[in-house]
């Protein structure tokens, strides 16, 4: 189901034959893209908290919660974090024990093994829990307010139903006065969704792609407001996505 493929900045990542997607961008490469397009926004608006709560959608090879533990060790960040991450795949996360992980992630190989074999991991600073089954439901069923969201699922193309304005409503939901939303997505429809749901989107360029960020108020610390009513009388047809 999976072809390891390595990326430009030598980290492994996955290409799924079932979604004919990589798990991460080639040509930014997976540490990269992680850091860049998810931790390093999501820690630049949350500065010096105490405590964060962090949604990962998806936990796929488990790179951005493995990179925001490599950001907080790697900068003596003093946040105890919280990881929650709903994943599809049981057996994808029975096989990160093997997986080959750049030199970044060294440190953090007993968290690998013990999320490979149990789907939990806990220390003094660290909580993390995977939920094995379908994201929509699990969101549905969740108590929990979160500082971060990573939105990182397969594109809309190919997992509509992680994109739509009663999925974001789900987040919209779990979401604090200032949550963060990170995703590499930029297509109009989704952040239209985003939108429709309650969110205030922003374009972020943070070294090479443009991505979006969304927010549950204006802010004026990361990105450029992006007016989506104007978005929606330039571009009449242009629709959010909805469920089907």
């Amino acid at each position: 189901m999976y072809s390891v493929v390595t990326t430009k900045d030598g980290s492994n990542t996955l290409y799924s034959n079932k979604y004919n997607q990589h798990y991460h961008n080639i040509d930014d490469g997976a540490v990269f893209e992680t850091l860049s397009k998810h931790v390093i926004p999501a820690f630049t608006f949350h500065k010096n908290k105490a405590n964060l709560n962090i949604l990962d959608i998806c936990f796929g090879l488990g790179y951005n919660t493995l990179g925001t533990i490599y950001y907080i060790k790697k900068n003596n960040i003093k946040t105890k974090l919280n990881i929650y991450s709903p994943e599809l795949d049981e057996n994808l996360i029975n096989s990160l024990k093997n997986f080959t992980y750049p030199k970044e992630f060294d440190s953090l190989i007993p968290i690998i093994k013990q999320l490979s074999k149990n789907f939990y991991y806990k220390d003094e600073g660290i909580e993390i829990k995977i939920h094995l089954g379908d994201a929509k439901q699990y969101l549905k069923n969740l108590d929990i307010k979160f500082d971060i969201i990573y939105q990182d699922a397969f594109s809309s193309e190919v997992n509509y139903e992680l994109w739509t304005k009663e999925y974001f409503q789900l987040l919209y939901n779990l979401s604090k006065e200032n949550t963060i939303i990170t995703t590499y997505s930029i297509a109009t429809p989704v952040r239209l969704s985003m939108y429709e749901a309650g969110f205030e989107i922003y374009e972020y360029i943070p070294l090479k792609r443009k991505q979006t960020l969304a927010f549950t108020s204006n802010q004026d610390i990361l990105g450029k407001y992006v007016d989506m009513e104007l978005k929606k009388i330039n571009n009449p047809k242009a629709k959010a996505l909805y469920d089907r």
